[in-house]
């Protein structure tokens, strides 16, 4: 029986009986037996794809085991990546010959991987997420979890459903800060809760960029997926000589800019202090300025006004400092990430950095929750905790569904830039009660064969 399935139904039996325990005991599993290691495969070789091979690969219990990306440079950066890693830690170029795949479905189907992290592009995230739990593989995902919300929804209904194990990549979860301050808040250290400042900047217009020919080492037509036909242009891509910032970031074809590209991160943690990881606003109104010339085109200069069931409002703006600010009837508490910085293009770089946790009043951080007080999941590392979830089969930190609904705030609220006056939200049924053009823009057209509509009409 494959070691994946043991564990699972195991823990499945198990369950009714006694709670599982978090980490399983080295002693049970051997850590370090080649034969109790979760095989792993890489899908995207890129700028995030490399941090997070390097994110996962220092756990004895993971072993990455195959590589993809339709850039086959990029894809054998990445299987030497990983060689050279296990060779330095081994003393042996034996350890391991990485495989590479030209087509992450068949790495799907390769018996002998338990999982998978994807780290592609904005708009191919859903897609092999879908077929990566349709296979029985569990899954690290890169924010954002979907380029629309019905897209999103699909995903994480089949997730759920298959019973696979999916952590998203909003890494802000297992920082002490950012569950320190939820924490704190949602134990009425504040009193109660009434306005959320979330900061957030936006991106800059872009050069003009005109069609070049394709990379001989770049398959374009499935790197553009269910997203249109375009021409080939590098800035619109990503570099070929660097793992700088990727140019598609910049553009909606892809994505939706830092709505979604720091804005999921912003807005899961948010929920966790507001308690509105499985629910959403009730209204979201914003105002927005596009460029008028480039190539890039996503949203620069914004604000986002969202207001909830419970008498929250929560403001989003590049003019407020990068983080969340917290206010209530007695006080405010305000998180960031301090001097942390995840890549050299973060928005706000480490010296510019606000403190990492601050109150109006200090001794506000002095409380920590005791044992009938609310303790919210603590994670010391993400992709540890995934990989502890794997063994474990207990939800991770930052499971599929509240990954979508933080998803969802971003992607609502990039509609509302769109489209003036107030949008009235319904969370239970995902969509705007008062805003037909907006409903339509819940959903984008899927060049076939690629997209969510062919997985869910064909299967895999």
């Amino acid at each position: 029986m494959k070691r994946r399935i043991f564990i699972r139904n195991s823990a499945a039996a198990l369950a009714g009986t006694f709670a599982v325990p978090a980490i399983v005991p080295s002693t049970v599993f051997g850590n370090t037996a080649p034969g109790n290691k979760i095989n792993i495969g890489q899908i995207g070789c890129g700028r995030m794809g490399r941090g997070d091979i390097m994110g996962t690969i220092r756990f004895d219990r993971a072993r990455l085991v195959a590589v993809c990306d339709v850039d086959s440079r990029r894809m054998a950066d990445g299987k030497k990546l990983i060689e050279d890693y296990y060779s330095n830690k081994t003393g042996s170029n034996r350890y391991i010959d990485v495989k590479m795949y030209d087509d992450y479905r068949d790495m799907l189907k390769d018996p002998d991987i338990d999982a998978v992290i994807i780290s592609t592009p904005d708009h191919w995230h859903e897609q092999p997420a879908m077929e990566a739990a349709l296979m029985g593989k569990d899954i690290y995902l890169q924010k954002p979890n979907s380029l629309t919300v019905a897209a999103g929804r699909q995903m994480s209904d089949v997730v759920q459903r298959q019973g696979v194990i999916l952590q998203v990549g909003t890494q802000q979860r297992s920082s002490e800060q950012f569950r320190l301050a939820a924490e704190l808040v949602r134990n009425g250290r504040i009193g109660k809760l009434h306005t959320v400042k979330v900061g957030l900047p936006g991106d800059p217009s872009g050069p003009e960029a005109p069609p070049m020919p394709v990379p001989p080492n770049l398959d374009f037509d499935r790197w553009l997926g269910s997203t249109p036909v375009v021409p080939y242009t590098e800035t619109g891509v990503h570099p070929q000589n660097d793992y700088g910032r990727p140019g598609w970031l910049r553009l909606e074809a892809y994505g939706s800019g830092m709505i979604t590209g720091w804005g999921q991160h912003h807005y899961d943690s948010a929920a966790w202090g507001m308690d509105t990881e499985y629910s959403g606003p009730v209204s979201v109104e914003a105002v927005a300025e596009f460029p008028k010339s480039g190539l890039w085109n996503v949203h620069g200069d914004f604000m986002v006004k969202a207001e909830y069931e419970d008498g929250v409002t929560m403001y989003t703006s590049g003019g407020f400092p990068n983080g969340i600010r917290y206010e209530g009837t007695e006080g405010w508490i305000f998180v960031s990430r301090g001097s942390y910085t995840a890549t050299a293009s973060d928005p706000v770089s480490a010296g510019e950095s606000r403190k990492a946790l601050d109150a109006s009043d200090p001794r506000i951080l002095e409380f920590r929750p005791g044992p009938d007080d609310i303790n919210l999941y603590r994670s010391t590392d993400h992709y540890g905790d995934w990989l502890e979830s794997i063994v474990s089969r207990r939800q991770p930190v930052c499971n599929v569904e509240t990954g979508h609904r933080a998803c969802t705030v971003c992607l609502i609220s990039h509609i509302a830039m769109k489209i003036p006056g107030r949008l009235e939200w319904d969370a239970r049924s995902e969509r705007f009660r008062n805003n037909d053009l907006a409903n339509s823009m819940l959903s984008r057209p899927q060049r076939y064969p690629y997209g969510t509509n062919f997985v869910q009409l064909q299967g895999f």
